[in-house]
């Protein structure tokens, strides 16, 4: 029925619609067994046919009767409710793993251990929308449930999601998977789905996150493993072409008519949201653009607001999800637009510097070759200037804790906080753990080695010399509260990576 709960296209959906006409069955036949017997009551037992009422009060059976069967109902429900929150909750043995991150008004999806994301946009034409006598354009068969990139997922695979915000709390739902999680930011919720069979699947943000909330769709295309192999090497290709392109464009001399061209259509995607099509915005909140001092002043700084952001404001950088030529497009059409008449064409060239001198924000565009050799001539003298370790030294208590605390500060506190509390789910707790208080050989595989079960503990062998993980694991084994009294040598840390 179109009133009731359909029952998508998982397992974990399917319980979960089992579930409510299990329980709507219950209430149904509570409510026709007390109203019928109230009802009835009042129509053969009413003063008016001379019946008179039973004088007894504390029947003992009576209310053994009625706690004793609600309970039992209580208990007949809670059963399977069990089994499915339980079912809901195991994320464990996932075959991918996906962060989803909302941003203003936006999903980012990014795919671990393949180097793949992208942001998902709504692409419902704004005319469609913002015609609501429906005068002109007339609405699309999914209308406003439509994305420029759909996440797309692997069918008969066990896809594990971990949800997070980087701005206001949105919330991950679709329906037809029985997945609503809610995306906050500075944490990490997680969820997990498995669909049977290949298609097209739609869903929206269902928490109100500000002034386009509803125009925060989600679209999901499951396909056959083979074909999402075939679309993972695609976007690996994509990848890489768009690098040489955006190197390409450092030398290109775009003219006007195509940086305002490309410019628009940007504009209109990511920004005319915030600041309308217009230019003219929705002070104070954001600002309008038409004759603003940003938009006629200074280019570099324009530039610098466009890639970072502005600290404070609902302004977020735009760094990791243009181009640079899409960015001078769009700086370009900011300032020649709406009466702006500039004259200035920006250059994807103009952005590589402008961010490159850009000392205040201290952000870096590693485009170019330049950069990347700059690097790897850092990188290179630093393995020189290393000392080299001595796998043989004997280390006090002392030394391995206060080298393990450095260490812990500098690569595992983003994660795991100072206090060892982590961020459950996804990021346990190290404080009080089965790990960091167990074995110590499973202690140093997971450092080492990274978990084969939790994609978002990475493996540290390549990251941390082994005195730094013997040291690591040390301090993680007696810090707050832990207290096991186990010091770890580098020598156990080298015969453990050998294994």
């Amino acid at each position: 029925m179109q009133l009731n709960l359909t029952k998508g296209v998982t397992a974990v959906s399917r319980e979960v619609y089992d579930l409510h006409m299990l329980v709507l069955y219950i209430c149904t036949a509570i409510g026709v067994i007390v109203f019928g017997a109230m009802f009835w009551s009042m129509a053969f037992h009413r003063k008016s046919k001379g019946v008179k009422p039973a004088d007894f009060h504390e029947s003992t059976k009576v209310e053994v009767l009625w706690t004793a069967i609600p309970i039992v109902i209580l208990i007949a429900m809670a059963i399977p409710a069990t089994q499915t929150l339980i079912a809901m909750e195991d994320n464990e043995n996932s075959d991918v793993t996906i962060q989803i991150t909302g941003s203003q008004w936006k999903w980012h999806y990014k795919y671990f251990d393949q180097g793949i994301e992208y942001y998902s946009v709504l692409s419902t034409p704004r005319e469609q929308y913002e015609n609501q006598l429906e005068t002109s354009a007339i609405k699309g068969e999914n209308y406003l449930l439509e994305v420029d990139k759909p996440l797309v997922i692997p069918a008969n695979k066990k896809v594990r999601f971990l949800i997070t915000s980087d701005d206001v709390i949105h919330a991950w739902w679709v329906p037809a998977f029985a997945v609503k999680q809610d995306a906050n930011p500075g944490f990490i919720n997680e969820a997990w789905t498995k669909v049977d069979e290949p298609g097209v699947y739609r869903g929206q943000c269902a928490e109100l996150c500000g002034k386009d909330h509803g125009f925060m769709p989600i679209v999901v295309e499951v396909k056959s493993e083979a074909d999402y192999a075939k679309w993972l090497d695609e976007q690996h290709q994509m990848i890489a072409q768009a690098a040489e392109a955006e190197k390409a464009s450092l030398n290109a001399a775009v003219p006007m008519d195509e940086l305002m061209a490309l410019g628009e259509t940007t504009y209109v995607a990511y920004c005319a949201a915030c600041h309308q099509v217009s230019g003219t915005g929705l002070p104070p909140a954001f600002p309008a653009l038409k004759g603003s001092p940003v938009a006629m002043g200074d280019i570099a700084t324009h530039i610098k607001t466009v890639f970072n952001g502005k600290a404070g404001t609902g302004m977020q950088g735009y760094g990791k999800q243009l181009s640079m030529k899409q960015i001078a497009a769009v700086v370009t059409y900011e300032r020649n637009a709406w009466g702006n008449n500039t004259g200035d064409a920006v250059q994807a060239s103009d952005v590589k510097s402008a961010v490159e001198n850009d000392s205040v924000e201290g952000t870096t565009q590693d485009a170019t070759a330049s950069v990347a050799t700059a690097v790897e001539e850092t990188v290179e003298k630093i393995t020189e200037e290393a000392p080299v370790e001595d796998l043989t030294k004997v280390y006090s208590h002392d030394e391995l804790m206060t080298i393990g605390e450095k260490v812990y500060m500098t690569a595992c506190v983003a994660c795991h906080q100072p206090t060892g509390t982590g961020l459950p789910p996804a990021f346990p707790a190290l404080k009080g753990s089965v790990i960091a208080t167990g074995d110590i050989a499973v202690h140093l595989d997971m450092v080492i080695n990274g978990s084969k079960k939790n994609a978002a503990m990475a493996a540290f062998a390549s990251q941390l010399t082994k005195t730094e993980i013997a040291a690591v694991v040390t301090y993680e084994r007696n810090a707050w509260g832990n207290n096991t009294g186990d010091l770890v040598q580098p020598a156990a840390v080298d015969a453990a990576s050998a294994k």
